[in-house]
């Protein structure tokens, strides 16, 4: 059979396109002239990029000793329907984190970690189905009751701007504005933080201002809650931290100078002073020495000695026995030694200790 061959070239790609088509049609099975199918696309999947928002008017609906219900309106949803809500809540003075995954509903009682005359931090925050979470909604603050018995269970108002106004190694002064109640508020209780989860009460007073103990750690902080007829604590006020208050050492009234001789082994000489560091004579000396190895005091100059354990014991002799205030009076020893001639670690004149120097 004879071919012929298109003599122009639209005829030409016509002939190559019906080949093509022809082609295709073999393969895919389908008759030749028959409609293309569409490709399949991939659907779109949504990802909802507005979260959705807080929960409107969050408020307390009951409070008891160990529970909290709260109430809120549920948000208007954006891109995805509501699923839940996250409750989540802090105590006061605690590390503990409490969250509580719930449905959409728009109440809520919880009960884990709340105690009688707690202070606790509570938010919420919307989940939608999608699994996207809104921003948390402002934090109430709530204080439980001491008592479910009782008819007052509303807590008192937060002192304010408590607040530091003096301290020493006495203690330290600490003042505040009252606080308020809907009955009467009947004193104030005042505590110490330690910055972790323990508090300690130092103090109670009916006034406005208390002296607490000082402390010599920079860690921790005091704060004061009032206290109602009922037996209610109330919101805990601002924090404040004092400065450490540390005691200066004792000004020493006498000064006692160690100047270690010659020494050889199994023996040594050293030279001693007493300084009279006060305003007042020194009418007769005698000085315990502690000394700092294992020495045996065998004799002295210008004092006479004595030994019980590691303590030298050496008094003054007739032409040294009165010091007079910012003079000296020197003496001597020797002695014998096995393992260390180590020089003294403390001294005392007339039961008095004082400071003591190597020289």
């Amino acid at each position: 059979m004879t071919q012929h061959r298109p003599r122009t070239l639209a005829a030409a790609t016509l002939f190559a396109a019906a080949v093509l088509a022809g082609a295709t049609a073999l393969m895919s099975g389908a008759p030749a002239g028959a409609a293309a199918a569409p490709l399949a696309t991939t659907p779109t999947v949504s990802t909802s990029p507005a979260p959705p928002n807080p929960p409107a008017d969050l408020h307390v609906a009951a409070v008891t000793t160990g529970s909290i219900t709260l109430a809120w309106t549920a948000p208007t949803p954006t891109s995805a329907a509501i699923d839940g809500y996250n409750v989540s809540y802090t105590q006061a003075f605690n590390d503990i984190f409490w969250l509580k995954q719930i449905g959409a509903v728009t109440t809520v009682t919880i009960t884990d970690g709340v105690r009688p005359s707690g202070q606790y931090s509570l938010r919420i925050a919307t989940r939608d189905t999608l699994g996207h979470l809104s921003r948390s909604s402002d934090t109430i603050v709530v204080v439980t009751p001491a008592s479910d018995t009782t008819a007052d269970k509303s807590p008192p108002t937060a002192p304010g701007d408590l607040r530091v106004t003096g301290s020493s190694s006495t203690g330290v002064d600490l003042a505040w504005t009252a606080a308020t109640d809907n009955v009467a508020v009947t004193g104030y209780k005042v505590y110490r933080f330690d910055g972790l989860f323990v508090s300690t009460l130092v103090g109670t007073t009916t006034a406005t201002s208390i002296t607490v103990p000082p402390v010599s750690s920079p860690v921790g902080n005091w704060y004061v809650r009032a206290v109602d007829a009922a037996g209610n604590l109330g919101f805990v006020s601002n924090f404040v931290t004092a400065p450490v208050v540390t005691t200066p050492p004792p000004v020493r009234a006498c000064r006692v100078t160690y100047r270690p001789g010659n020494e050889w082994p199994g023996g040594f000489v050293a030279e001693l002073s007493v300084t009279n560091l006060g305003t007042a004579d020194i009418n007769g000396w005698t000085l315990a020495l502690t000394l700092g190895g294992d020495q045996r005091i065998t004799g002295a100059w210008n004092a006479t000695a004595s030994q019980s354990g590691a303590v030298a014991t050496l008094t003054a002799a007739d032409w040294n026995k009165k010091i007079t205030p910012g003079s000296s009076a020197s003496f001597g020893m020797l002695g014998s030694w096995r393992t260390s001639n180590a020089p003294p670690t403390a001294a005392a004149v007339n039961g008095t200790p004082c400071e003591l120097t190597t020289a």
